[in-house]
Parts: structure tokens; C-alpha cells; sequence
């Protein structure tokens, strides 16, 4: 017998073993699908993890902003309301500080009774009057409303009411002031009524 020459036996192990190599081969395969696709469940279980925890976040999102937004708009209303009750009671300060020149004056007519003599009731009239102007200088100055200045003519705080001629005084200064002027802070409130010198 031959080495070429195979026995019966030799031949069909052969044809065993290729069957077994083909069906190893063909169950690697099989496997290795089944481990594709189980990797592909896989993949696919986490990307709807994924999906459906990005969906939640984007709802958190948008409740926190909308929930800011809203906060925000409160605020606004709030701050805009504060406001115009700002301006509404913003002179309830100065209406205050005016009660004081007021009691004064009342006090003074309070004071004078028919039994005093004309000269006493002149006298706590003035006394009252100065207490007054006391008073309203003492608002004034709280407030910051101030004096127009009375040097020199400046049509920006002066109205000359007239021209004086006088050989003392030299062109352009104020004379004699009318009706003072005042300013508050730096706007002028009202001009002096004022003569000037020619």
C-alpha cells in the first residue's frame, strides 16, 4: 500500500474532520453574529438610556427657565410698581418738613388776643414770621434748595424787571432784588425778580 493511497477509514476521517472544521467555521460565524447583535441591543438599550436622560434634562431646562422667567417677570412688575409709589410719595418728605413752618405761623396768630396792646401784637407777629422763615430755610436747606446768587446779572437765574440808572453802581450789577430766586440741586426752581444797574 502507497503512502498516495488512503484507506477507507482515512477517508472518511478526512471528510469528518472538514465536516467538523465547516461546522466550527460555521458556528464561529453564528456566534460571532449573535455577539454582533446581542452588542447591537446593547448599543441601542444605552442610546435610549441616553436619549430619555437628555429629554429629561431638557425638560428640567426648561421648567428652570421658565420658572426664572417667570420670577423675573414678577420682579419687573414689582420694581415698576415700587416705582410709581415712589414717585407718587416722593414730595411726602418735603409736605412734612412744610407742617413745621405752618404750626408757626399758626402759633403766632394763636398768640395775639385782643386784650394786648398793638405794638405786642406786632412784635409776636414778627416773632412768628421769623420763626416761619427759620423753618423754611431749615426744609430748604435739607432739600438742597438754595438762593439764586446776587452779584452780577446772569439771565440764566435773573429776570431784570428794570434798569436803574445810579453813578455807584456799576453796569451790569443787580440793584435790588424784587423776588428772590431759587435752585434746587443745580435746576432753577424759579428766577430773581431783579433791577439793574445801567
Amino acid at each position: 500500500m502507497s503512502k498516495k493511497t488512503k484507506t477507507k477509514k482515512e477517508e472518511v476521517k478526512d471528510i469528518e474532520d472538514i465536516v467538523d472544521d465547516t461546522i466550527m467555521d460555521d458556528t464561529k460565524e453564528v456566534s460571532e453574529e449573535n455577539k454582533f447583535a446581542s452588542l447591537d441591543e446593547e448599543f441601542k438599550a444605552i442610546m435610549e438610556a441616553k436619549v430619555e436622560e437628555y429629554k429629561a434634562k431638557a425638560t428640567e431646562a426648561e421648567d428652570k427657565f421658565l420658572r426664572t422667567h417667570a420670577d423675573f417677570e414678577n420682579i419687573k412688575k414689582r420694581l415698576e410698581k415700587e416705582k410709581y409709589s415712589a414717585i407718587d410719595y416722593a414730595s411726602e418728605k418735603f409736605a412734612k418738613d412744610l407742617l413745621a413752618p405752618i404750626d408757626a405761623l399758626q402759633m403766632a396768630l394763636l398768640s395775639v388776643n385782643s386784650d394786648v396792646e398793638a405794638e405786642q401784637i406786632i412784635e409776636k407777629l414778627k416773632e412768628g414770621i421769623e420763626l416761619t422763615v427759620k423753618s423754611f430755610n431749615k426744609a430748604f436747606e435739607k432739600y438742597d434748595i438754595t438762593e439764586v446768587e446776587y452779584d452780577e446779572f446772569n439771565p440764566e437765574y435773573h429776570n431784570a424787571v428794570m434798569k436803574v440808572d445810579s453813578q455807584d453802581i456799576q453796569s451790569g450789577q443787580i440793584v435790588q432784588v424784587m423776588q428772590k430766586g431759587y435752585v434746587f440741586k443745580d435746576r432753577l426752581l424759579r428766577e430773581a425778580m431783579v433791577s439793574v444797574a445801567n
